[in-house]
């Protein structure tokens, strides 16, 4: 009888895998971790990064920071910050790119899912989920003008998905017309609306139809209108982040929003506002679109939609428009949107901005916080270009990419985690929690302007 090697080798296997997932699952029972527990952690994350999930992620995290703190591993959170494996504490100016707009584990937030995960965590995908039409009622109440009706995703990238299938499926039509320095996701369809060419040209061809016309030019957005319609290639919709977020945190121009919202009433067109970040309470109002008084046809939300605990997203449309789908709700769906745990998460975190009026509160902290880095910037003008932004969306740009990574990394040094922007690399971006505190407000203002003394033009 011969010897099984093969099958010995699995089952030896199967013993180490089985050993290592019990370790790590002990680690994440704890409620605090040795050292020895910290450089074990480091260790696995650098080599499980490097061997299993991407490289080129350790190679960037070298470029933005210094003196080794690539290997800075996150461990825990709470309120506007959070600490690493070594216990050391960063307040989170980036807020994980605009996710965190009640803070690190809310604690209302945290209560609603586990409750909800007591009772039943996912949906059986057949039967009437309540959760789901609670939460579609409750935003049909609190977005703007007769948007009505919605569906819900996981992502920002999968709400512009749906969006442009929506608005597809309204009129038949398939054009679309986005700006420069837009972004709306890397899936095909947000990524054919994104601008950046890097995202964009190794996947090419990408949806056709696509127009890319500059953010805050309405006379190119109108001439792009008028030869639309002459060549018979009618526009389906306008999509557009009322401020651009991964763009440099631009805002646009006085009364831009309501005139291309003019233009696509004149055309027939429908106009998607893609308020992944803007929106909770973000720039001073629950959304951008109140910010500047335009109702779209199609809103777009995801980040902070699931209150820094759930991964959760939304799009809510007009009912005219959602009708489109009335006939077949089968036509666009996605397994774990609109979760029971995702749904509990987001009227949570509804309850604690209205509650807690963090839209008011963003638009006042912001202010202060505008205020004070524009006063730290003071005497640096030949580093800084220009300090813009509005409610907590803040961005300052540099004259130069490397000045922006220089202080970037210093900040980092000193406890404060900001980054820059997808699109523009010489603008860092200042998104942290609307309750962050005034007091750390100004330990982030005290620490720029050391850190922008130090730095070389």
């Amino acid at each position: 009888m011969g010897i099984d090697l093969k099958g010995e080798v699995t089952q030896k296997r199967e013993q180490n895998v089985n050993e290592y997932i019990n370790k790590v699952l002990s680690l994440i029972e704890k409620d605090s971790i040795t050292e020895e527990d910290a450089k074990w952690i480091t260790e696995e994350t650098v080599e499980g990064f490097r061997e299993h999930v991407n490289p080129g992620f350790l190679s960037y995290r070298k470029t933005v920071t210094k003196d080794g703190q690539f290997a800075a591993v996150e461990w825990s959170d709470n309120g506007s910050c959070f600490k690493d494996v070594n216990g050391k504490e960063y307040i989170d100016c980036l807020g994980g790119f605009g996710i965190y707009n009640v803070g690190h584990r809310n604690p209302k937030v945290v209560k609603a899912v586990t409750d909800q995960l007591k009772r039943q965590a996912l949906h059986s995908q057949d039967l009437l989920d309540p959760l789901r039409a609670m939460l579609a009622k409750i935003l049909g109440e609190i977005t703007p003008g007769d948007l009505k009706y919605a569906f819900f995703t996981n992502s920002g990238t999968e709400s512009v998905e749906a969006a442009l299938k929506l608005a597809k499926m309204y009129s038949e039509r398939t054009t679309f017309i986005s700006t420069t320095r837009a972004f709306h996701g890397k899936s095909l369809g947000s990524l054919s609306g994104t601008a950046k060419g890097m995202f964009r040209k190794p996947f090419l061809p990408l949806i056709p139809g696509f127009r890319h016309v500059p953010f805050g030019d309405i006379d190119m957005m109108r001439k792009t209108f008028e030869t639309c319609s002459q060549v018979g290639e009618d526009v389906a919709a306008v999509i557009l982040e009322p401020i651009q977020g991964e763009g440099g945190i631009i805002l646009p121009p006085e009364n831009y929003l309501k005139q291309v919202r003019e233009l696509c009433d004149k055309f027939g067109a429908l106009l998607i506002f893609d308020e992944v970040q803007t929106g909770m309470g973000r720039t001073g109002k629950m959304f951008a679109a109140d910010l500047y008084d335009v109702v779209p046809d199609i809103l777009c939300l995801a980040k902070a939609f699931g209150g820094g605990v759930m991964p959760a997203g939304a799009i809510v449309a007009k009912e005219d428009v959602f009708k489109s789908w009335f006939s077949n709700p089968f036509m666009h769906t996605t397994t774990f949107g609109g979760n029971p745990l995702a749904c509990a998460a987001a009227i949570a975190t509804i309850s604690v901005l209205l509650e807690e009026k963090l839209p008011e509160r963003a638009e006042e902290v912001g202010e202060y916080f505008l205020k004070e880095l524009k006063d730290a910037a003071k005497g640096h003008e030949d580093k800084v270009l220009e300090i813009r932004g509005q409610g907590l969306m803040i961005g300052i740009e540099f004259h130069q990419d490397e000045i922006g990574y220089e202080v970037s990394k210093g900040m980092f040094d000193r406890g404060i985690l900001v980054a820059g922007t997808l699109i523009n690399s010489k603008t860092i971006r200042i998104e942290p929690a609307l309750t962050i505190r005034y007091e750390e407000v100004d330990t982030v203002v005290r620490s720029f302007k050391e850190v922008l003394s130090q730095v070389k033009a």
